[in-house]
């Protein structure tokens, strides 16, 4: 945070918005810019809409996957672990968050990638949920595994993976309206398929239900005292 009063710094990165009128006049367009130690910008991130935006704790959960999400639960299925995490467990109208699976196969043991042909990928399929809307599910790149017995190349996860997908509440005036002062909870509810695999044999295909919690509050709209106002 800093002040620019004369939005000098806004338009030196080149986010101010010249559409913008009334109390949001002079502001810039909201996005986050992942700036290294030598001052160059390594990554930068902006929506199209400014009532829409990622969270900060969801941006390090891109960056960082391994500091920026917050495990809500554990789960042991058939063949390996679970731990279903999330970016934030509360957001406003307009948040988008991020929730992920990690999963984590014992040594030996494989489950299919996407794209995989003639076996059952992992996948996560989420139920929809009203007001909420569910970004395409983010899957990590895969290996090539050779299966000697029958002489084929597959995309296969080993070890611990995760998959991601973003959850970007409504920013409609007519869900704000429905809020409240007490906000709303949603649940995510979902299932995450599999087929296992070890180097003798692959086992029958899976349904895991996952689930996480999101509590929405609405929005703060009280305005800045007058005299620190953007003038």
């Amino acid at each position: 945070m800093l002040a620019d009063p004369d939005s000098k710094i806004i338009k030196a990165y080149g986010v101010f918005n010249h559409e913008a009128t009334g109390m949001q006049k002079g502001f810039a367009r909201p996005g986050y810019f992942f700036i290294d130690s030598n001052g160059a910008i390594k990554e930068k991130f902006f929506e199209a809409k400014y009532r829409e935006r990622l969270t900060g704790n969801s941006i390090i959960a891109k960056l960082f996957p391994e500091l920026g999400q917050e495990v809500t639960d554990t789960l042991e299925a058939p063949h390996l672990g679970l731990a279903l995490q999330q970016s934030d467990r509360t957001g406003v109208p307009g948040t988008r968050i991020t929730i992920s699976a990690e999963v984590r196969l014992p040594a030996d043991v494989h489950v299919y990638a996407p794209g995989t042909q003639g076996y059952k990928p992992v996948r996560l399929v989420m139920d929809d949920v009203p007001d909420l809307e569910l970004n395409p599910v983010v899957y990590p790149a895969s290996r090539t595994l050779y299966l000697p017995a029958i002489k084929e190349k597959v995309p296969v996860y080993e070890g611990t993976f995760r998959i991601s997908q973003d959850v970007k509440v409504s920013s409609s005036s007519q869900f704000w309206s429905s809020l409240g002062k007490d906000g709303k909870t949603f649940t995510l509810t979902g299932r995450l398929e599999y087929q296992a695999c070890d180097k003798t044999m692959c086992y029958v295909p899976t349904s895991v239900p996952v689930k996480w919690q999101l509590q929405v509050f609405p929005l703060d709209r009280t305005r800045a005292p007058v005299d620190i106002r953007h003038k």
